[in-house]
């Protein structure tokens, strides 16, 4: 049977791409392109003390390991914050602690189109909440540490003003610092009787 130059040419690229459709996708890899809302929807629940949601600008690089996530949400900064706060303060079993780069207190519209806008969005958003400035370095070592053991979501926005992006740690909503203490006094003073 001869097969005709022009049909094998066919026949290797149909099983090319049959090939690049069926490889398995690795934790550490991108979400397939969906809705942003709801692919983070599914994974907060999941989510507890410890894990770390980051909303990042363009050019937040695209983190290594296995326990990072990568959701490039191709949405403007504000309306994906927007959404992620909602989202967290409707959970029964998370609250947020904020941080954000000390770098953009430094900066202003001058060398940073939009920081007006973006600074107005934020201060909306956060109208009773100031996030803990970090310098942008600390923020890598902390991902760093926390990807190590726990899972990290890194939602990319469209945002293209520098050092704008804001970093959450999630909390435990239903157990805080004061009763911890309390508890380790209790089991210390246990020990000792």
């Amino acid at each position: 049977m001869k097969i005709k130059l022009g049909n094998l040419f066919l026949i290797f690229s149909l099983c090319m791409l049959i090939g690049c459709k069926s490889s398995s996708r690795h934790l550490g890899d991108p979400v397939p392109k969906q809705d942003w809302y709801e692919a983070f929807s599914q994974k907060l629940p999941l989510l507890g003390h410890r894990n770390w949601v980051l909303v990042v600008d363009k050019a937040y690089p695209a983190p290594a390991g296995e326990n990072m996530i990568v959701i490039d949400t191709e949405k403007p900064m504000a309306e994906v914050l927007g959404g992620v706060v909602g989202l967290i303060n409707q959970q029964a079993h998370v609250s947020p602690i904020f941080y954000a780069d000390k770098e953009l207190q430094y900066l202003d519209e001058n060398i940073a189109p939009g920081l007006k806008d973006y600074k107005a969005s934020l201060d909306t958003l956060f109208n009773h909440i100031k996030p803990q400035p970090l310098i942008h370095e600390e923020v890598f070592r902390k991902m760093d540490q926390a990807a190590s053991l726990f899972q990290v979501i890194v939602l990319k926005t469209e945002s293209l003003i520098p050092y704008s992006s804001v970093f959450i740690e999630l909390d435990c909503k239903y157990w805080d610092a004061s009763r911890e203490k309390i508890l380790r006094e209790r089991m210390a003073n246990a020990k000792n009787n």
